[in-house]
């Protein structure tokens, strides 16, 4: 929902005062300026985003009847003859409204000023429009003293609603605020030094040369920008071309590898000891140290086999036990004999 907003200018606000107290009468006229609507968006991560719609009406300057009754007659018809004539050079698109000044009254409308508003809109063609109401009193019996009392008003639906007036005085602005301010009307003066200077600052199109050489640039980083993300697209389809290719050769190599037979498996037949091999391995080579794996201590020093712990015994024991190494030495085959001969 729009809030409508009336700026009025300290100087046009003195200029009707002054233009009230110089006139025997009340006074009435036109108000030019211009309207516009400004669209705020409030982007929040905890709710949606809020659209918020801004109605300005910035007045510039006033234009007053020469007579009073003259703009509109008694039953609230508008004379277009009167209103084409008192805007004379003026643009019909800078109406945004009409202003009223009643002495010793209260700041609501009439019911012939409600009438004139809606009939003014008609022959404006513009809904939009907005009525200001001044009512100046005397606060003190010998007139010193005066009170000016100011509001607007704006119709919605044939319902008119008081609209806040903001004075924009250049002592009160906020230092953002100067540039929703608008612009008073271009004088001639002006107009023609604008015109005699403004072609070293300007260009045809209204704009600042820097303005035009930014919007170029931006122009052109645009078309880098363009050009930089269609190479981007390209190469992404061709990462995609090759992904596929690549699932497509992994399914067929892991359903080739499925189609071929397994190594080791019962058809292949078991590999045959021959016993008679390795009992013939064992009984020449089973005495030959290549072939033994020794035992060593925490010292390195090999741990003895049973056999030479046998042969060391046999040393120490007593000559009566000789006999019994000669009796297993006989019983040894004659294979060892040899070998043993063949050490000594």
């Amino acid at each position: 929902m729009a809030e409508p907003t009336v700026r009025l200018p300290g100087i046009v606000l003195a200029s009707l005062m002054f233009q009230h107290v110089n006139s025997d009468s009340d006074v009435e006229g036109l108000i030019l300026g211009e309207s516009r609507f400004d669209e705020q968006v409030t982007i929040s991560d905890s709710q949606a985003d809020h659209i918020h719609i801004e109605e300005t009406y910035n007045v510039q300057k006033h234009i007053a009847c020469h007579r009073l009754n003259t703009l509109y007659s008694s039953d609230g018809q508008v004379n277009t003859e009167e209103l084409h004539k008192l805007l004379a050079d003026n643009k019909q698109e800078s109406v945004i409204g009409w202003y009223r000044q009643r002495r010793n009254s209260q700041q609501q409308m009439t019911f012939r000023e409600k009438l004139v508003h809606e009939n003014l809109k008609s022959a404006l063609s513009n809904p939009h429009m907005i009525f200001v109401l001044l009512t100046p009193s005397k606060t003190t019996p010998p007139g010193s003293t005066h009170r000016m009392e100011y509001s607007a008003f704006i119709s919605r639906s044939r319902h008119f609603v008081n609209v806040p007036v903001l004075v924009t005085n250049l002592g009160l602005l906020e230092q953002l605020s100067y540039w929703k301010v608008s612009a008073p009307c271009s004088a001639a003066g002006y107009s023609l030094t604008m015109k005699k200077h403004g072609s070293k600052f300007f260009c045809s199109n209204g704009l600042l040369r820097e303005v035009n050489e930014v919007n170029k640039m931006n122009d052109s980083l645009q078309v880098e920008l363009q050009k930089t993300c269609r190479d981007v697209e390209e190469s992404e389809r061709l990462v995609e071309a090759l992904q596929a290719e690549v699932s497509a050769l992994r399914t067929r190599l892991r359903e080739s590898q499925q189609g071929q037979p397994e190594k080791g498996t019962a058809d292949d037949p078991e590999p045959r000891k021959n016993l008679l091999l390795h009992e013939a391995v064992r009984a020449l080579l089973a005495s030959s140290p290549l072939f033994h794996t020794q035992t060593l201590t925490l010292q390195g020093l090999p741990v003895p086999d049973d056999d030479d712990v046998s042969v060391k015994t046999a040393r120490e024991a007593p000559p009566g036990a000789k006999n019994c190494r000669k009796r297993l030495r006989e019983t040894l085959p004659e294979t060892e004999r040899k070998r043993r001969r063949s050490k000594s």
